[in-house]
């Protein structure tokens, strides 16, 4: 071997080397017998080197796997012997081998194990048992090649060709028939003679019988023997875990109903009598995570027996399966309060079954309502915030939590269609409670009060948030709660998870203030005041921003009387904070974009006549526009890029303020009625000289664009002689993103003004094409993804942009061309049809294809159009589905195939007999079609 290259093999080594040894790696993979020299050196352990060996296995590895079949029988021989010389020396070995170079060995077994087994080396584990005998090292060997042998075989992770799903079938079905015993019984051998003197390999052991319980006969480890073993390793502390993920793994395989009662109940005695069932909150967490583990896998299993039986009418083994569960209701819930949530979020999958067969009864017994109600206690309890979660900077454990609150949220929703009047009374009495006192209350305890008021919402559903009528019970009951929340003065207090809870919830019932008005200016100025937008929580301020617009908005006209106090209070919010170092604004731009709409809605809902809604409208936007021209001006003269970027972005951010501001008009109409009509089009006047700055385009482009698209629904025809120098100055020196984001634009106004725009698309049709096929036609690398992607998504772009013109009955556009540019466009479609493997530009073309058809295929069409229909465009309705590319196994590819048919299906309603003529005299005979095919 290469002894230089093999020194970059180790982690250490430096770069060059390193690069070397992977050179030489792949040099070795394609080499004739560079596997052999592998084998010897593993065979004799010439090198003691731990990355040198990793290596030789590697290269075993890559033969097996990939070139197995080009051995000899000898050198297939050769290699069988070097593993069984390799496991020999294993046992004599003074040093065991590193962890990583046994699994890789373990890796290499378990692929010649399935290459092999059914035909070369049926007695493959035989073999290993005479080596390995019960010799410590061997047996840990032999339980990793066991362990790499069923993930081959059995690994849900893993994706199998229906080949190798059809192969491991048929080993896993040879082994139950020839080895399978067997191998249990040295399980068996393994677990007696190393339960008390070698934790480890009873550990391995007992995660391979976990393992292969899934696919083997249950009765070879569900008998006494075994499980006697068993569950005597769970009141031994280093073995209970395995022992608990074993267990689980016997009570998780499918059997009869009323078996699996009997297996499980007879655990369950056993367990108890151990002690098991008390749970001390002191006690090992990790093991009483798998315990808990375990007995949600109990409890679950006896769930779906019941199912089950009921579905089968053996009621009374139902009823016996049943107390069964019951039965385990107490040891549930202790794990479900356990203060560990790991603990508590392994049981939660068997309380929500038991709920749901609560939900199927139809009257609960005493004991059942009192399980209800504990689990509720428990869910409550359980919801709450730790003293230890990080609010200002959440982690892994924060998220965790949080993800868990979700599990107990499914709880708290199946409680509630158990027993829905329970869960109400249990809440309102929590709430008022903590409420009462939240001065002197923990914030943990006055969050979750909130919290589960706002849970309410969705455990006791209603149609559009009618909440507060209907059911006078409920809702009487959630006024009351409501009424509390806002007058209780809550909202001060000084925990940034109570203020949010405080403001999701306000938001949530917002029918509330339908019913009591009165309450909201309380609950506008706790949003405005240091309680929400002015928080000292950028956080709080945030979300706050963002729930003020919708409380705004689902107020809509109660928000009158308010209006000229709400829009002076934000003023500051408004301000366009400017690259000047040093100033730190309360909200970020984002953030900012709420308030506007905020403000725009208030201007746009009230009930001001026209004038007076017009003189607000420009009260907010004339700032904007002022600033928007002093930095645009600052901009043409910086110099630093830094800088650059700075402006352009506030630019930016003052034309997207600007557009946010107009989503509270649905149409012209509106915009209209309220006079604000003048004031856009003096933004847009403002804004478009924007486009000629040849600095930072891509961003202030950007802006601008976007303002266009919404000014086209607000001002509709008036935006139109704004429209072709702003286009004019978007295709200058462009780049494939900037286009295809200006295409959707055109399209916009093309599919809206139609023949309106004609004059304007007919002169920029050939410029903004030219501006296309620039970009198309631009050298990328081969390899540069990116480009790749840009250039189809551009591509994409230019075929709706044709589909839109031709769609909008605009087809003049095109034949105004003349007749060079008009063969140039259909011959793009026609590559599109056929060349590009791309299912979505593909559809697109034929839509086009088949609308020019329609529109240009019959006797009076262009001169030499029916020429192009039979030339190229019934060939490209053969050709495209013909390809190896066009796969119909793909949804879109199944759209393009139909667009395709109906191409055709024109040309024949155009064209009529001479079309079926062609196709039969010249067109599929030229491909060679059979004539009875034809016919």
């Amino acid at each position: 071997m290469d002894e230089q290259a093999l020194l970059g093999l180790n982690p250490n080594a430096d770069a060059d080397f390193r690069q070397r040894a992977l050179a030489y790696f792949e040099q070795l993979k394609v080499s004739q017998d560079a596997w052999q020299v592998c084998a010897e050196a593993l065979a004799q352990s010439i090198y003691s080197d731990d990355h040198i060996k990793f290596f030789c296995f590697q290269v075993l590895e890559h033969q097996i796997k990939f070139k197995y079949s080009e051995l000899t029988e000898v050198q297939q021989q050769l290699i069988r012997e070097t593993l069984i010389t390799w496991l020999q020396a294993q046992m004599l070995n003074p040093q065991p081998e590193k962890t990583f170079i046994r699994n890789k060995a373990a890796q290499v077994f378990a692929l010649l194990f399935v290459t092999e087994y059914l035909t070369k080396w049926p007695k493959f584990f035989f073999d290993i048992l005479s080596v390995v005998d019960l010799n410590p090292r061997g047996v840990d060997m032999y339980l990793r090649i066991l362990m790499a042998v069923d993930a081959e075989l059995v690994d849900r992770d893993v994706v199998h060709t229906s080949e190798e799903a059809r192969r491991n079938t048929l080993l896993k079905d040879t082994m139950r028939e020839q080895c399978i015993p067997s191998l249990v019984e040295s399980w068996y051998q393994i677990l007696q003679n190393y339960q008390y003197n070698n934790s480890e390999l009873t550990c391995q052991c007992l995660e391979v019988v976990g393992a292969y319980v899934s696919w083997i006969d249950l009765s070879l480890i569900a008998n006494e023997r075994f499980i006697n073993m068993l569950l005597g390793h769970m009141s031994v502390e280093v073995l209970r875990e395995e022992a608990c993920d074993c267990l689980f793994e016997i009570v998780n395989k499918g059997m009869d109903p009323i078996d699996k009662t009997k297996l499980v109940e007879s655990l369950c005695q056993v367990l108890q009598s151990a002690g098991l069932f008390s749970i001390d909150q002191e006690d090992d967490v990790d093991f009483l995570a798998r315990f808990s583990k375990l007995v949600n896998g109990m409890g679950q299993a006896l769930i779906a027996s019941w199912t089950k039986l009921v579905k089968s009418g053996d009621i009374k083994s139902a009823q016996d399966t049943l107390q069964a569960i019951e039965a385990k209701v107490a040891l549930m819930l202790q794990l479900l309060i356990h203060d560990d949530d790991d603990i508590s979020s392994n049981i939660i999958g068997f309380c929500y079954d038991y709920l749901h067969i609560l939900k199927q009864l139809s009257a609960l017994s005493d004991q059942q309502k009192a399980n209800v109600e504990a689990i509720m206690l428990a869910v409550m309890k359980k919801l709450t915030y730790d003293e230890e979660y990080n609010f200002e900077n959440e982690g892994e454990d924060e998220a965790m939590f949080v993800e868990y609150r979700k599990q107990l949220k499914l709880l708290l929703d199946r409680l509630a269609q158990v027993s829905p009047e329970l869960l109400l009374a249990s809440v309102r009495r929590v709430f008022n409670t903590t409420l009462q006192n939240w001065q002197t209350t923990r914030f943990m305890e006055v969050e979750v009060a909130i919290r589960l008021l706002y849970m309410l919402a969705e455990a006791l559903p209603v149609s559009h948030g009618a909440h507060f009528s209907g059911d006078v019970t409920k809702a009487t009951a959630l006024q009351d709660m409501m009424r509390t929340l806002v007058t209780s003065g809550v909202s001060a207090y000084q925990h940034t998870s109570v203020t949010l809870e405080f403001f999701e919830t306000v938001v949530r019932y917002e029918k509330f203030f339908s019913v009591e008005p009165q309450h909201i200016p309380t609950v506008l100025m706790a949003f405005l005041d240091h309680r929400g937008l002015r928080h000292t929580s950028p956080k709080v301020r945030s979300r706050t921003a963002y729930l003020f617009s919708r409380f705004v908005k689902s107020l809509n006209k109660q928000m009158n009387p308010f209006i000229e106090d709400v829009l002076n209070r934000i003023q500051d919010l408004l301000e366009l904070s400017p690259p000047e170092n040093g100033y730190q604004a309360l909200l970020s731009s984002d953030d900012q974009l709420f308030i506007y709409e905020t403000a725009g809605v208030l201007i746009v809902n009230s009930e001001y006549s026209a004038e007076r809604k017009q003189a607000l409208m420009r009260n907010l936007l004339t700032p904007l526009m002022e600033k928007f021209k002093v930095l645009l001006e600052k901009l043409m003269m910086a110099q630093d890029e830094d800088r650059q970027m700075a402006l352009a972005d506030c630019l930016n951010h003052a034309v997207g303020f600007a557009s946010r501001t107009s989503k509270a008009f649905s149409n012209k109409q509106t915009v209209k009625q309220c006079g604000c009509s003048e004031v856009y089009l003096d933004c847009l006047q403002t804004f478009l000289p924007a486009l000629s700055c040849p600095l930072q385009k891509e961003v202030l482009r950007s802006g601008v664009r976007t303002f266009l698209h919404r000014m086209i629904i607000c001002l509709e025809e008036e935006v139109l002689p704004f429209i072709p120098s702003a286009s004019e100055h978007m295709l200058k020196d462009c780049e494939a993103k900037d286009l295809q984001e200006f295409i959707p634009l055109i399209n916009q106004i093309t599919a809206k003004f139609k023949t309106q725009v004609s004059p304007f698309l007919q002169q920029m049709f050939m410029p903004l094409l030219h501006a296309i096929f620039e970009v198309l036609l631009l050298p990328a690398e081969e390899n540069d993804q990116s480009a790749a992607l840009e250039k189809q998504m551009l591509r994409r772009s230019y075929f709706a942009f044709l589909q839109t013109v031709t769609g909008s009955g605009m087809s003049e556009v095109i034949a105004n061309q003349g007749a060079q540019n008009v063969e140039r466009v259909l011959f793009t479609v026609i590559q599109g049809a056929v060349d590009y493997p791309d299912p979505i530009a593909q559809k697109t073309c034929f839509i086009i294809l088949s609308k020019l058809v329609e529109l240009w295929g019959g006797k009076d069409g262009p001169v030499g159009f029916a020429d192009f229909v039979y030339k190229h465009i019934v060939p490209a309705c053969f050709l495209a589905p013909l390809k190896q590319t066009f796969d119909l196994a793909d949804a879109q590819t199944v759209l393009a195939l139909s667009e395709c048919a109906v191409t055709l299906k024109t040309i024949h309603l155009k064209r009529g007999p001479e079309c079926i003529q062609y196709l039969q005299q010249e067109y599929l005979p030229s491909l060679q079609v059979a004539p009875e095919i034809i016919q």
